[in-house]
């Protein structure tokens, strides 16, 4: 069994630390699966899927990946029609249809933001207030408190 140290936290204390900011909750992998379930639970779970697809976008560095993978953020999230159609302004959108001709790391930047602030006002607060994140934060089992030494 793992020794756990005083900096030890439990899934319930990290799971309180979610609330500090949406940056928090989606760098945790915990986190982010509890918040994908909520949206899912709400039928938009594209914006976060769009987010993290951006991320993933933004790291690429072969000229071939970023054309073929633009394709595929276009086509998946941007388009009209798309399956997983996100909502941004029609001025977001034209702006990214015309660039995807040749597409660079920074062509979802606008539309990225967008889902990200429609997120941290709309989604996020709501999913703290979800029985989901009450749940996660109640859910205290015995063995997952803080220990200041291995043998307590």
């Amino acid at each position: 069994m793992p020794v756990k140290c005083c900096f030890y936290r439990s899934p319930a204390t990290e799971a309180m630390a979610w609330s500090e900011n949406m940056d928090t909750l989606l760098a945790n992998q915990a986190g982010l699966d509890a918040f994908r379930t909520f949206l899912k639970s709400e039928f938009s779970e594209e914006n976060v899927e769009f987010w993290l697809a951006c991320e993933d976008f933004k790291k690429t560095e072969s000229a071939e990946k970023i054309v073929s993978k633009a394709r595929i953020i276009y086509s998946e999230f941007i388009v009209a029609d798309a399956p997983k159609e996100i909502n941004i302004d029609f001025s977001t959108r034209d702006l990214i249809s015309k660039n995807i001709a040749e597409p660079t790391t920074k062509c979802f930047d606008e539309a990225q933001k967008l889902i990200y602030s429609l997120m941290a006002k709309d989604s996020f607060p709501r999913f703290l207030k979800s029985e989901i994140y009450k749940k996660l934060v109640n859910s205290q089992q015995v063995g997952n408190h803080k220990k200041w030494l291995p043998f307590l």
